[in-house]
């Protein structure tokens, strides 16, 4: 077997070890293993691949893409909500590995090197995201608030369901009753982990510059009716789960009273929120399941995340 440079071993054979240790604790933790020993014999050295995957979905699954696109932001676009990216080409890629490793690109296929690309700004909320309860508050129910990479993780996978409020105007309150109403229209009784999902129609204008004016918002009332059904991750196709925050602003300097503003964020609850998502009327009511895991990013208060659903 050809010998593995040291920068090459530190990532493949850490995950080549790792992968041992799981499916086969006694083994040479040097030595390859396939990803599915019980049902295929894998071959003897790597690269060579598995010849079955470790796990497919039945044919006839329908994935649907509930993300947005991460893009370069519109020169007009306000500082705190701009996306900018730097794009690396090929050629600068060659001349990477010739300034590192003394490579020319002659000796690189086709001359080129490796591209790459890197977030010169990019906030945790500026694209479909999960959104963690230290958002909201530093503490909820009297405890630290838990941030993003402390949520668990069967939060982000389950069974979900569609609440059509695309009739709302901007700025409705979207109340506990008409949830109900609408899971008793569309036949889903809610389970613990269940995702929520609620329609404003609103991704239609994602590209526009008064996307985040857009959309109802829904209660406190209602987000404490779901979490009190075992529901801990809700989602919108608006820009926020609140109805936008230039009309929570004007309704709370008029009543001079708390909880008018962010109402649903501060309702002191430890639940995630899914905002800026898209596609969601390509979705039946019910009966599909939904993956929403985000980047782990230590100590933050949300992040990216690609939502997918997979609809039978």
């Amino acid at each position: 077997m050809a010998s593995i440079s040291p920068w090459h071993r530190g990532s493949e054979l850490t995950a080549i070890r790792a992968v041992s240790k799981t499916v086969n604790p006694g083994s040479n933790p040097g030595s390859p293993v396939c990803c599915a020993p019980a049902r295929c014999a894998a071959a003897p050295l790597l690269p060579k691949p598995c010849k079955k995957p470790y796990r497919r979905y039945r044919p006839g699954v329908r994935f649907v893409d509930l993300s947005g696109p991460i893009r370069q932001s519109p020169p007009d676009l306000i500082p705190p909500l701009r996306t900018e990216i730097t794009y690396s080409g090929h050629a600068e890629g060659a001349a990477q590995i010739q300034a590192l490793f003394g490579v020319p690109p002659e000796l690189l296929r086709d001359g080129e090197g490796w591209s790459n690309d890197e977030f010169t700004k990019f906030g945790t909320h500026n694209s479909t995201h999960v959104d963690a309860p230290w958002h909201y508050n530093s503490t909820i129910q009297g405890r630290p608030a838990q941030k993003i990479d402390e949520l668990p993780l069967e939060w982000f996978h389950s069974d979900a369901v569609v609440l059509d409020m695309a009739h709302k105007e901007d700025g409705d309150a979207v109340t506990a009753a008409e949830v109900e109403s609408e899971l008793d229209r569309v036949g889903h009784e809610l389970a613990e982990l269940d995702i929520v999902l609620v329609r404003t129609g609103r991704d239609e204008f994602a590209d526009q510059a008064d996307y985040m004016a857009r959309g109802p918002g829904v209660t406190a009332e209602a987000t404490r009716w779901l979490f009190d059904r075992g529901v801990r991750v809700m989602g919108v196709d608006a820009w926020g789960w609140d109805a936008p925050l230039h009309i929570q602003a004007q309704r709370a300097l008029e009543s001079g009273e708390s909880g008018v503003f962010w109402e649903a964020h501060q309702a002191d609850l430890p639940y995630s929120q899914i905002e800026r998502m898209v596609n969601l009327g390509a979705l039946p009511s019910t009966g599909f399941t939904v993956s929403c895991f985000p980047l782990r990013i230590e100590g933050a208060s949300g992040a990216p995340a690609r939502v997918v659903a997979m609809v039978p």
